[in-house]
């Protein structure tokens, strides 16, 4: 299924502009197909980085709720079998 493109204005300062006209021409790919590709690496990246919030967010109320964790011993104890290679499950959260 072909995605449908819509056109969008974007002012851009002059040497900005000659930048992605040279990129482009070395990439061999239209000045359109770069500022495409770079919008979409953010979209993307920001969108990453706001589930990376939430879930941060989200965690922290399920912490202030129920006082549910781990220390940091435990936690670094954790980490450290997993590094060294050994698939362990994650130890029970306490209060």
């Amino acid at each position: 299924m072909a995605t449908t493109t819509v056109p969008v204005a974007v002012k851009l300062d002059a040497d900005l502009k000659e930048r992605i006209k040279h990129l482009a021409g070395v990439k061999r790919r239209s000045s359109s197909w770069l500022m495409r590709e770079a919008v979409r690496e953010y979209v993307e990246r920001e969108e990453r980085l706001e589930q990376f919030r939430q879930a941060g967010r989200e965690a922290w109320e399920s912490f202030q709720t129920t006082g549910l964790h781990l220390t940091f011993a435990e936690a670094d104890a954790w980490l450290g079998k997993l590094e060294s290679g050994d698939d362990t499950e994650i130890p029970d959260c306490h209060v």
